[in-house]
């Protein structure tokens, strides 16, 4: 579609790159606003509030992304998240680790992004640590490690997503969907928050419209992407390395783009402010939970965003998996925290009598 569009100077990349830009400058203010986060909806002190968010985001995420899918703009056929063949150990492990990783940082990756744009060094050091052990197990020493765990797989065939089972994708769609919209009316939100929430949800399928229709070019093809933050997390770290020699695109966009509105939320309410460790011991555990999250996002196939909300939107049996993984390990992980000593190396505290302001609260 994108040649009938008109435009002789512009790129369907390039136009990915300022499109990118305002779904992330959209979503960093919407997950400032609401503190949208899936580690608070599965272990929160406001878990019912933050579930209800996160559910409601998902049900609209999975009724316009289908929406789209029936109206013919869009395909899921041959996409990573369809694959036949499904890397179920790398799944499971990076899940769990993934999941593990969230609760050390106290939150996953895209509210850690959103959290930099408000003065939080903490956020900001583990999305950079994020970055550089993501881009390591794409393309870096971690590579050959993740290429072994993958090579684990199950041959789904034509059974890689829930739309080729019994039904088909309106009654998966709607055995997620209508769970989810149940457990958001629940969940004692204001209407305000739960607006945020739809708007979230309704971001997933605008960006697989946009670039899988809207800016679509058989001449210039792009992939066809939505929110996620593993695979654009490595992206940007390698154009702000060598931008030079390789164009910014939807990747680095999103980054961006969510870094300033997460900025321009916070400014507007007041609520900016430099935060930073308290302790080398805090240190060292947000180190230690962005490393897992990084490597754990590659396996599993993204974060909480690329292979949950937008993941499980395209009704990939893949998704569900992953998702399901890193709520195990972010479980597991809250209740060993929980349970250990005042003093242990890993306990929430800094000190055993000095509380520590947390990034992700």
């Amino acid at each position: 579609m994108f040649e009938t569009l008109g435009f002789e100077e512009t790129s369907p990349r390039l136009a990915s790159l300022y499109f990118s830009l305002a779904l992330g400058l959209g979503f960093g203010v919407l997950a400032q606003l609401t503190r949208f986060c899936f580690r608070r909806a599965l272990i929160g002190e406001d878990r019912r509030q933050a579930a209800g968010i996160w559910a409601l985001a998902l049900a609209v995420s999975i009724l316009g992304t289908q929406a789209t899918v029936t109206q013919g703009w869009i395909s899921f056929e041959g996409h990573r998240l369809l694959n036949s063949e499904l890397p179920l150990l790398a799944i499971a492990i990076g899940g769990v680790m993934f999941g593990i990783g969230m609760v050390l940082t106290r939150g996953c990756i895209s509210r850690l992004t959103v959290l930099s744009g408000t003065g939080n060094l903490r956020a900001l050091l583990c999305v950079g640590i994020f970055a550089i052990v993501a881009h390591a197990t794409l393309k870096g020493v971690l590579a050959p490690l993740r290429t072994s765990l993958g090579a684990y797989t199950v041959h789904l065939g034509d059974y890689a997503s829930l739309a080729a089972l019994p039904g088909g994708a309106p009654l998966w769609s709607a055995l997620i969907a209508l769970p989810a919209l149940w457990l958001a009316l629940c969940s004692r939100n204001s209407a305000l928050g739960l607006l945020g929430g739809a708007l979230i949800g309704a971001l997933v399928p605008l960006a697989w419209v946009t670039t899988g229709f809207v800016l679509y070019d058989e001449f210039d093809p792009i992939a066809m992407e939505s929110l996620s933050f593993t695979a654009p997390m490595s992206e940007g770290l390698f154009y702000v390395i060598a931008s030079s020699a390789v164009p910014a695109g939807f990747g680095p966009g999103l980054i961006g783009g969510v870094l300033v509105g997460a900025l321009i939320a916070a400014l507007l309410r007041g609520s900016f402010q430099w935060q930073s460790f308290d302790s080398p011991r805090q240190t060292g555990r947000y180190m230690l939970g962005a490393s897992l999250m990084g490597f754990g996002g590659v396996l599993a196939g993204g974060c909480t965003l690329g292979a949950g909300l937008a993941g499980i939107s395209t009704l990939g049996l893949a998704a569900p998996l992953a998702l399901g993984s890193i709520a195990l390990g972010g479980i597991l992980a809250h209740r060993v925290l929980r349970d250990a000593p005042s003093g242990a190396s890993f306990s929430p505290a800094g000190s055993p009598t000095t509380p520590v302001q947390q990034p992700a609260e």
